[in-house]
């Protein structure tokens, strides 16, 4: 079930038994005022998302090359799409736990069993934590150049995947 920040906030309160104080009208308060630049930057992310992808590639590939060298984990056409088609899917689901202002979604629909089995296929982690802080710090030059100054927002969904994925060494 994918929930956004109200939700999930609402939620927790339930649970607890608690009327919502200070803390949780703050935080939907903040929620609401950086729903249009949350949109502003989901829209940033449909409209250059294959180039996003492709270039995050890209220069994933010139920082780390045995991973398109023979043997490597991107050797193949296979195994260069599938990276490709992964890294398309961390900022599809990155992009959507943004918009909700909440990662909830990147823990049920990403990774929830990633690292069992990029472990079981031996897919190197590091790589993939690279590929996707690229896309975030493209993703961030991209929202800049589109005149939002503030852009810390933009951290929370891709800092969530790298640091969930990182805590398992290969």
């Amino acid at each position: 079930m994918l929930l956004d920040a109200v939700t999930n906030l609402i939620k927790n309160y339930d649970v607890s038994g608690r009327y919502l104080d200070r803390n949780a009208l703050d935080s939907l308060k903040s929620y609401y005022q950086s729903g249009t630049l949350r949109l502003q930057v989901a829209a940033i992310i449909n409209a250059n998302s294959p180039e996003l992808v492709k270039n995050a590639g890209r220069q994933l590939f010139e920082e780390v090359p045995e991973l398109i060298r023979a043997g490597g984990n991107a050797y193949t056409t296979r195994r260069y799409s599938a990276c490709l088609r992964d890294m398309d899917y961390y900022l599809r689901y990155a992009s959507y736990a943004l918009v909700a202002g909440d990662n909830t979604v990147l823990d049920e629909r990403v990774l929830q069993g990633l690292k069992e089995t990029y472990n079981s296929l031996c897919v190197p982690i590091a790589p993939t934590v690279r590929g996707i802080q690229i896309m975030k710090e493209m993703i961030k030059e991209l929202v800049l150049q589109a005149g939002i100054d503030n852009t810390d927002f933009v951290d929370a969904p891709f800092d969530h995947l790298t640091r969930e994925l990182s805590d398992i060494s290969i």
